[in-house]
């Protein structure tokens, strides 16, 4: 990511906020986790886009990555990080997106990978 110095890193953040679905996604993703999922789209985390992946059609919505695309202004070269709660459905995330044509995706791994927040959670 280091060639992307001065670009706009976006990240999309694959946890679901229906935590009857995946309950798990409540520790780090609920409003009182280390990560909240709402923070997506704030002041908090302006670059965030909570884009769930689906593991029962093993995709991301449309209307997210629509959002996605918007947000890119088009660019699918654009620097993105992927992640969840643990790694799984980031990477599988990355995956759906270079399958879309997306170039610079990266899998950042969830909540617990201190490292990679400390460089990406303020993104």
């Amino acid at each position: 990511m280091a060639k992307n110095a001065g670009k706009t890193v976006l990240v999309v953040d694959a946890r679901n906020p229906d935590f009857t679905i995946e309950p798990d996604d409540e520790k780090f993703g609920g409003d009182a986790g280390t990560a909240p999922i709402s923070d997506c789209g704030t002041a908090k985390r302006p670059n965030a886009l909570n884009i769930p992946f689906d593991r029962a059609t093993g995709s991301l919505p449309a209307d997210g990555v629509e959002s996605l695309n918007a947000k890119a202004g088009g660019d699918k070269g654009v620097p993105i990080v992927t992640h969840c709660g643990g790694g799984g459905r980031g990477q599988k995330a990355k995956d759906y997106l270079i399958g879309l044509g997306y170039t610079n995706v990266v899998n950042g791994g969830g909540p617990k990978v201190t490292e990679l927040w400390e460089r990406f959670g303020s993104l």
